[in-house]
């Protein structure tokens, strides 16, 4: 994701609010508040979001989970239902979701299975910190930051009591299982190809 630029503060941003946007720029609501998303992404990040696309695309071809990429909505709230009380809406850059009753024409109301962010360096605070702890409280079971630019990926699972267990972080040669979906496993290699020398 880029980097994402938050909006001149207003009472509190709601996803009523964030339909009624009338310009062409991305948007997040996180906490009521409202972050232009920015510029699109890099070649590096979008090159890594594209094959990581692909992985998924494919091991998901046959199974009832179904796979989306940004721009995408994903409205957490699990109080409400009502567009005046959702004051989370996000993008990730993939997602997974296996339970089609969270799915309509606007998005995903609610958490995700996966979710993958791909981290630039002026997005890596946002993702690491405001985004993750966003998806441990609204209990996404998995969540995933890949960071083409040092070729690092962190991985968190929802533990039984609903919190994020210590990170696993790997390399760019590392095959990753996913703790959700075992039969699944990406290899990174693919996703991030050797440095020029």
């Amino acid at each position: 994701m880029a980097a994402p630029t938050r909006k001149a503060k207003k009472k509190v941003y709601t996803y009523a609010d964030y339909l009624k946007i009338d310009d062409d720029k991305r948007y997040e609501i996180i906490d009521g508040e409202l972050y232009d998303m920015g510029p699109a992404p890099g070649l590096t990040h979008a090159t890594a979001e594209m094959i990581l696309l692909h992985e998924f695309l494919n091991f998901f071809a046959e199974k009832p989970c179904r796979v989306f990429a940004a721009p995408f909505d994903v409205r957490l709230n699990r109080k409400s239902k009502n567009d005046k009380d959702i004051i989370q809406v996000v993008q990730p850059d993939i997602l997974i979701v296996c339970n089609p009753e969270k799915l309509d024409e606007r998005g995903c109301l609610g958490a995700p299975d996966l979710v993958v962010e791909i981290i630039s360096p002026s997005s890596a605070s946002h993702d690491h910190i405001k985004k993750r702890r966003l998806y441990e409280e609204n209990g996404v079971r998995e969540y995933w930051l890949v960071d083409p630019t040092n070729r690092i990926i962190t991985v968190y699972s929802l533990s039984k009591n609903g919190k994020f267990a210590a990170s696993q972080v790997y390399d760019a040669e590392a095959s990753i299982t996913s703790t959700g979906f075992p039969e699944m496993k990406i290899d990174f290699k693919k996703v991030f190809p050797p440095l020029k020398k």
